[in-house]
């Protein structure tokens, strides 16, 4: 399955770029995420809760940044684990362009299931895994691009 997307955030590409490669502000972003470690700076260990249709399983899993051009983007992979549910295997290039003080994300996932969830039905799937990364990038836009607390007087 392949999703694509876009999101403007008010922030510069180097800020957007810093903020995608820490640990904090993903683990605060990703739908249903119980703990994130950074093994290296190209490696990180997950584990995610998530429902899709009538399955709900806990994931374990591990994501690498290769290709990594700063402040442009970057290529992320990952698989996990879900037991019995079955698995969840794919990877998004996401890619930084500066468009005067803002900066555009732009993402292209591709993405593979098996086991449990894959009997669920294409289409459930396909509809969950947008709806989780416009939640993930929607929540990344805000928390990035927020105008910073005004402090009291």
């Amino acid at each position: 399955m392949e999703i694509k997307g876009e999101y403007r955030i008010g922030a510069s590409r180097e800020k957007v770029f810093a903020a995608l490669n820490d640990q904090a502000i993903l683990q605060a972003c990703i739908p249903g995420c119980e703990s994130l470690e950074m093994l290296s700076p190209t490696e990180m260990t997950a584990k995610v809760r998530l429902r899709i249709g009538p399955v709900s399983a806990a994931f374990g899993g591990k994501v690498t940044l290769s290709d990594i051009d700063p402040p442009n983007g970057y290529r992320i992979t990952g698989e996990g684990q879900g037991g019995v549910a079955g698995f969840a295997k794919g990877g998004a290039v996401v890619t930084l362009t500066e468009d005067g003080s803002d900066t555009i994300l732009k993402y292209d996932v591709d993405a593979q299931v098996g086991g449990k969830i894959a009997q669920v039905g294409a289409r459930l799937i396909t509809g969950t895994a947008k709806k989780l990364a416009d939640q993930f990038f929607g929540k990344f836009a805000e928390s990035v691009g927020a105008p910073p607390p005004v402090a009291a007087a």
